[in-house]
């Protein structure tokens, strides 16, 4: 967790329910809030005019999103959608830069935790230019659970869809599925009546 709910209740932080499917704000649109998931899961996405979605990253309780305008004053790089029924809790954007102002040591946590959001993408994007699909898929496995995202926590069982997984590395979700299977049979990952261990 980036900021603890105790202590953004304490700057005038409130709760907001989102149901399955509501944008909680859209790509382009000025930012008002600092967001933070308390429960569900938000798709952080991309739609291009056909309505195909490049999935950005999805979002677990105690994660921030939607953070870049925060910072740098501009506009939304991507929408967040809830993927199901979610409780959050935003705090206004002026009172959350006086907030990390006040606080160094969220501060820090914020620089630590955007650095590893671009490294990220450095990861798929060398992924995407280099590499056959079962290395694309492959390496975004390996980064989500070296991050402890997506999987379970006391199993190796992936959380994400083969949709969703072809939407985070832009490859078609049959070739996800075809790339899956090519991995299982070499033992790179199990599946096991349709789900993912890795």
């Amino acid at each position: 967790m980036i900021i603890d709910i105790n202590t953004l209740l304490a700057w005038g932080a409130v709760y907001k329910k989102v149901g399955r499917d509501e944008i909680i704000f859209s790509e382009g649109a000025e930012c008002s809030y600092y967001n933070q998931l308390v429960s569900g899961i938000v798709k952080w996405v991309n739609i291009n005019e056909e309505g195909k979605e490049y999935i950005q990253t999805m979002i677990e309780p105690g994660e921030c999103f939607g953070e870049l305008p925060l910072f740098d004053d501009g506009l939304y790089a991507a929408s967040a959608i809830a993927d199901e029924e979610v409780v959050l809790i935003r705090l206004r954007k002026n009172t959350f830069l006086q907030l990390i102002k006040e606080n160094n040591e969220i501060h820090f946590a914020f620089t630590k935790l955007l650095a590893k959001r671009v490294r990220f993408k450095f990861l798929l994007l060398k992924s995407i230019a280099y590499h056959a699909p079962e290395v694309r898929i492959a390496a975004l496995l390996n980064y989500l659970k070296k991050e402890n995202k997506n999987f379970c926590t006391n199993c190796n069982q992936l959380k994400l869809t083969r949709q969703q997984i072809a939407d985070m590395t832009g490859l078609r979700v049959e070739t996800v599925i075809r790339s899956m299977r090519i991995m299982h049979d070499k033992g790179h990952l199990v599946i096991e009546r349709g789900k993912v261990y890795y």
